[in-house]
């Protein structure tokens, strides 16, 4: 039996470094200058190169990337692990050559591309050359697959694409567009003739794509292939969304923590008021059942597969979003009014938790296939009673000591005084 909840020394020898490093160097770098990494002036490339060189030679650059895919290898569990502290600093997944929605999109490449597209899109994404957008969800349809309208045509060599998009994540700034089409997935240069990105909204970008052609090797897996590589790409990104989720978690309970003993009212410290206390009681317990859950899928993945740990990464999915949503909130009404403002990450945080809800589908989709797999595994009952009912059950268990009581008549007398006693007491 192997139940162990420490970290290898070694290991942990990884995640005190990388704390440091976001801590001393990317923090820092964040609040001056931010959005630092995608920033195409050199002198500010200047400053993102030598942290990722960093990253670099301590072998944690691209940490999301099985080995055969041209990553470290580390396995989900440990990404879990790193994430937690990457996930408290804005810029640190980009700096590590690990951030949204890029990772996924180098899986689906890494996993499916040819080798002339890993040359042409894989490397430059992985060297931050370049940056990618997903985009999939409809505006009629959400993100059911079923509903998508948004097609490709074959025209002798090359393919043309119409249909529209709605929430595609960093569309505006993203030099290629992973399209899923009807009929497969595209990878779509975003200056392509054709690509028309609506005014609004700012960061999720509503796109239209109108006669917009591209070349035959712009397909990405087979035809027909688009769900294959979305669940290849969504199942990893939910769990990493719930790893960085946690560490949004942790950020607001030490502030809430905190606030809680540098603050007084009505006489006393405002951590001594039984509320407050409730509400950092519930947050700790929901962040320590959050981590523990999000763990064991992660290791869950690596024993198997995230197609056969779907049902956990979907249950992790909206879990996340809810304790994110509750933690942020106590935290907000913790910190009072200065929790409503700007000032600190408190109001950011809570207000895209809802966010969170949504985004890598709805968590109401998410529950009804957990339900659905769940349920899968059990069986109705017979007749009219279900297996629990306990008058059934203890007449079953009557007949098991039917031997005994054959033998010894007074171990039968004392059985029945056990039976009048309960039937007395329903």
């Amino acid at each position: 039996m192997s139940w162990d909840f420490s970290t290898e020394p070694d290991f942990q020898k990884k995640l005190d470094w990388v704390e440091e490093f976001c801590k001393n160097e990317i923090e820092p770098l964040d609040l001056v200058f931010p959005y630092a990494v995608r920033s195409k002036d050199p002198k500010i490339k200047a400053l993102v190169k030598p942290l990722q060189d960093q990253v670099k030679a301590q072998g944690l650059w691209a940490l999301f990337l099985d080995k055969d895919l041209g990553g470290p290898g580390y396995g989900q569990l440990k990404l879990g692990l790193l994430n937690e502290i990457l996930g408290r600093y804005g810029s640190a997944p980009q700096i590590f050559g690990a951030g949204a929605p890029d990772t996924g999109n180098m899986e689906m490449l890494a996993a499916y591309g040819t080798d002339e597209q890993k040359k042409r899109w894989l490397e430059p994404m992985l060297n931050q050359e370049i940056w990618s957008a997903y985009s999939m969800t409809e505006p009629q349809g959400g993100s059911d697959p079923k509903l998508f309208k948004t097609h490709a045509l074959r025209v002798g060599d090359d393919w043309i694409i119409n249909g529209e998009k709605w929430f595609t994540s960093a569309g505006r700034a993203a030099d290629i567009l992973f399209v899923m089409c009807t009929n497969g997935m595209f990878i779509v240069p975003r200056d392509t003739p054709g690509v028309e990105i609506m005014p609004e909204p700012r960061l999720h970008n509503h796109i239209k794509y109108v006669d917009v052609r591209v070349p035959g090797d712009h397909l990405l897996g087979p035809e027909d292939g688009a769900r294959v590589l979305a669940q290849r790409r969504l199942g990893g990104g939910r769990i990493h969304h719930a790893m960085r989720t946690i560490s949004q978690c942790k950020l607001a309970f030490d502030m809430m923590c905190e606030r809680a003993l540098s603050r007084e009212s009505h006489g006393k410290i405002i951590g001594e008021h039984q509320m407050v206390q409730e509400k950092i009681a519930d947050s700790y317990a929901s962040i320590r059942m959050l981590r523990l859950f999000v763990l064991e899928t992660a290791w869950k993945i690596d024993k198997s597969s995230t197609h056969e740990t779907r049902t956990d990464i979907a249950a992790v999915k909206y879990t996340m979003a809810k304790v994110l949503r509750e933690v942020s909130f106590n935290a907000l009404h913790i910190l009072g009014s200065l929790g409503t403002t700007n000032l600190t990450p408190i109001q950011g945080m809570y207000a895209a938790a809802p966010t969170m809800g949504i985004a890598d589908g709805v968590d109401e989709v998410h529950k009804v296939t957990v339900a659905r797999n769940v349920l899968s595994s059990y069986k109705p009952h017979e007749g009219f009673w279900p297996t629990e009912y306990i008058p059934a059950k203890r007449e079953k268990a009557r007949e098991k000591f039917e031997p005994l009581f054959e033998k010894d008549p007074d171990l039968r007398k004392i059985a029945d005084g056990y039976a009048k006693y309960i039937a007395s007491r329903t």
